[in-house]
C-alpha cells in the first residue's frame, strides 16, 4: 500500500476481509435461486444473500471513503490474488453449473452457511467496540439482520440433523466433514492481525474461535453429535491471497456485466 500508517492499513484490510467474505458467500448462495428445495427456501435464502451482498457493498463504501477507489471496482475489478475471502467461501456449492446441469449440495450449503453466519454474528459483536467508528456503526446496522439470518440456518442445521432420516444425516455429516478443514480461515485476520489486536479494531482469532465453537457447542450437542470441534486451513489463507480455480471462475462470472460496461451500477 502506500505512504500510510499502520491504522489505516490495518483498518483497510480488515474492511476487505469482511467485504470479500461477504461477497463471495452472497454470490454462492444466489446461486441456490431457483434450485432450493422448495419455493418458500427459494424466497428466504435470495432475500438473506441480498442482505449478505449489502452488507458487502457497506464494507466497500468504506473503503472508497478510504481512498481505496470506488466501490463497484473494488467488488468486480480486482483478481483473485488480491482477494482477502476465507477460501471455505469460495468453494463451488457442487458439481455442474448453475446454467447447465446443477448438481449442488444442500448439506453443504446448510452447513457452510450455518457456520459462516454464525462466526460472522461473532465478528459483528466484536466490532461494536471497534476503534474506528464507521465500523463500529455498520456493525450496528448489520446485526439486525444477521439475527434473522442466524435463525434461519440454524433452524435447517438442526432439522436435517435431528430429522432421523439416514441419507439427510449421512450428507450433512459428510458436509461437516467436508467443512472443518478449512473453516479457521473465517477467522484468521491475515498479516496484519496482530495489529488489528492492538489498535482495538477487533479481537484476537484464537477469541473468535472460542466464542464460535462455544455457540455451535449445544447445537451439536441438541442432535448428538461429537463435540470435539477441530477447524483448520487445509487449503491455506485466502488472508493472504492464496485461493483456488472455484474464485477465479466465479470472479469471471461475477464480473461480466462490470467488464462489458464498467459504468453500470451493480
Amino acid at each position: 500500500m502506500r505512504n500510510e500508517s499502520l491504522k489505516d492499513i490495518a483498518i483497510k484490510e480488515l474492511l476487505l476481509q469482511l467485504a470479500d467474505d461477504d461477497f463471495i458467500h452472497s454470490y454462492r448462495g444466489a446461486e441456490w435461486l431457483g434450485l432450493a428445495p422448495h419455493i418458500e427456501e427459494d424466497v428466504a435464502s435470495a432475500s438473506i444473500s441480498q442482505d449478505t451482498m449489502g452488507h458487502a457493498a457497506i464494507y466497500y463504501k468504506l473503503l472508497d471513503e478510504l481512498g481505496e477507489g470506488d466501490a463497484d471496482k473494488l467488488a468486480h475489478d480486482r483478481p483473485a490474488k488480491e482477494r482477502r475471502n476465507a477460501i471455505i467461501l469460495e468453494l463451488v456449492n457442487g458439481p455442474g453449473h448453475y446454467m447447465k446441469d446443477p448438481d449442488y449440495d444442500w448439506a453443504f450449503a446448510v452447513v457452510r452457511n450455518y457456520f459462516y453466519t454464525q462466526a460472522k454474528a461473532i465478528k459483528v459483536q466484536s466490532l461494536h467496540s471497534c476503534s474506528y467508528e464507521p465500523l463500529a456503526e455498520v456493525a450496528q446496522k448489520v446485526q439486525m439482520e444477521l439475527y434473522y439470518h442466524l435463525m434461519h440456518w440454524k433452524t435447517w442445521f438442526v432439522q436435517l440433523l435431528g430429522s432421523g432420516h439416514l441419507e439427510a444425516v449421512s450428507r450433512m455429516e459428510a458436509a461437516i466433514g467436508k467443512t472443518m478443514p478449512d473453516f479457521a480461515g473465517v477467522f484468521s485476520l491475515g498479516q496484519y492481525g496482530e495489529e488489528m489486536v492492538e489498535l482495538g479494531l477487533i479481537e484476537g482469532e484464537a477469541e473468535l474461535q472460542k466464542k464460535w465453537i462455544e455457540a455451535i457447542t449445544p447445537i451439536f450437542e441438541s442432535v448428538g453429535l461429537a463435540t470435539s470441534i477441530e477447524i483448520g486451513m487445509a487449503r491455506g489463507d485466502g488472508r493472504n491471497g492464496q485461493h483456488t480455480e472455484d474464485l477465479e471462475k466465479a470472479l469471471k462470472t461475477l464480473s461480466e456485466v462490470y467488464a462489458t460496461d464498467k459504468a453500470a451500477s451493480w
